[in-house]
């Protein structure tokens, strides 16, 4: 990449942008003040010049009214030799200077109107170069004038200050804007062109990249944490679309192929003339349980992804969970009996959940279902499985424990995922789906589902934020 194309890059930029900007309102703004401030100050040193020049006239014409000519020559001659600004002259009736500190004046401005207040050019006395003044003459009687002024270098030497002032200033800015660009174009742009060829590689597949952080937490470093983070759930989301493929594809192959192989048989039976209605009948029948097995598999597919897009289309409302965990345990008690077991239930009063009720008895279902399924160590143990629900600080708790096998701390965040079965030979009955299901219904709610170990079995616990406002519950979904 050449230089030029680097160049134009960098303006480019935002960044480039608004320091050009800023430097652009910054100058504007320092001009205006430097000359504000040299206008008000000429102002104000024309002022006092004023000031001094009418006072020292009024001073010296009184000493002429009193002491005559040869009163205000003397006065006059004094102050000429003080050292300062103040300019003196004065003359006779033929423009003949008596006394002062001017060399050299055009006849014009002593022959103008009295009182007048001009800007003349001199030179001082004992020669040099000329100089610029502001002076007032005053005619006095018998035909003197009295010319009273002060030099004007002073304000020329401030001025001048003002403008090597803003001069340096503007050096100043111009530094500060090559500055701006270094610090864009070597680090900015720097920062930028690796987040551009780690995005690259994340479109060509490589998801596993993630965006540079440097640890200074600046904007990029936030963005790029941000980013990255997305990045870590698409991945997530990724491979979980993956596993459910997978899955699908080895949990519906088996129905399918089972099916296909039934029907094939039955009908090939019929061609042989060697099969009976019964057989018929009862091949279709098993065909129907197939079909309907993959039908609940697909329903809850579809339900597990409606309730993970917060689009289940069930409302939200207050309810008594207590009661709900009673219902439940009512439900399962006559089931767990039949198994042999008993199905021990307790809650605590005033459990008031706001929450989609439909779903969180879902939930609780499958969980029920699930401790039942994994409820004995061994073949001839007695089937026991508790239901809670309680109270937890802001959380209400509905707890389902069993005293099964449990599952290793390993495969407790696995066993959420969709067709995720610790049973590898997959010949149990089950899809994989039950504790996916729960723990969307968790985080739609602002929940989670934890698994713990009940030594013996395992403690389901879902966990549910209570009393909160139907809306803001949704829009966590």
């Amino acid at each position: 990449m050449t230089a030029l194309t680097t160049t134009a890059r960098v303006f480019r930029t935002t960044a480039i942008k608004l320091a050009l900007i800023y430097l652009a309102a910054l100058t504007l703004a320092s001009g205006a003040v430097l000359v504000y401030l040299s206008q008000n100050t000429a102002t104000v040193l024309r002022d006092q010049i004023v000031e001094t020049v009418d006072a020292e006239i009024s001073g010296l014409a009184d000493r002429y009214r009193v002491a005559g000519i040869r009163g205000l020559v003397a006065a006059v001659d004094a102050r000429s030799r003080r050292p300062g600004a103040s300019l003196y002259l004065v003359t006779d009736f033929a423009a003949n200077q008596l006394v002062g500190n001017i060399e050299e004046l055009d006849d014009r401005v002593l022959a103008g109107e009295s009182g007048e207040l001009q800007r003349v050019v001199y030179t001082p006395l004992g020669g040099g170069a000329q100089r610029a003044a502001l002076v007032r003459v005053f005619q006095l009687s018998g035909g003197f004038r009295l010319l009273v002024g002060r030099d004007l270098q002073e304000q020329q030497y401030f001025r001048s200050l003002l403008a090597e002032a803003m001069r340096f200033w503007l050096f100043v800015l111009a530094a500060l804007g090559l500055i701006t660009w270094v610090f864009v174009s070597r680090r900015v742009l720097k920062r930028i062109d690796a987040m551009t060829a780690t995005s690259r590689r994340i479109m060509s597949g490589d998801l596993a990249e993630r965006l540079p952080v440097e640890g200074s937490g600046d904007e990029f470093d936030r963005l790029a944490i941000g980013l990255n983070a997305m990045l870590t759930r698409i991945e997530s989301l990724m491979q979980g679309l993956k596993d459910v493929s997978d899955n699908i594809a080895h949990d519906l192959k088996t129905p399918l192929t089972r099916m296909r192989n039934r029907l094939e048989e039955a009908l090939r039976q019929d061609e042989a003339g060697t099969g009976s209605g019964q057989e018929a009948r009862m091949v279709l029948e098993r065909a129907i349980e197939d079909c309907d097995g993959l039908i609940r598999t697909f329903d809850a597919l579809l339900r597990i992804a409606r309730v993970e897009a917060g689009s289940s289309g069930a409302s939200f409302a207050e309810f008594d969970a207590g009661t709900l965990v009673q219902e439940v345990a009512e439900l399962y008690a006559p089931v767990v009996e039949d198994a042999g077991g008993v199905l021990d239930c307790s809650v605590d009063e005033g459990l008031v959940l706001s929450a989609n009720r439909e779903l969180v008895v879902q939930a609780l279902i499958n969980l029920v279902e699930n401790a039942l399924k994994y409820a004995r160590q061994d073949e001839g143990d007695a089937v026991r499985v508790e239901l809670r629900g309680t109270r937890e600080g802001h959380d209400i708790v509905l707890v389902v424990q069993d005293e099964g096998p449990g599952i290793a701390d390993a495969d407790k965040e696995r066993v959420q995922q969709r067709f995720v079965r610790l049973e590898e030979s997959r010949s149990a009955p089950g899809s994989g789906l039950g504790l996916s299901l729960v723990a969307a219904v968790a985080r739609l709610h602002g929940g989670r589902l934890e698994l713990a170990d009940g030594t013996p079995g395992l403690v389901a616990r879902l966990r549910l934020p209570a009393n909160r406002g139907a809306g803001e519950v949704a829009g966590r979904g």
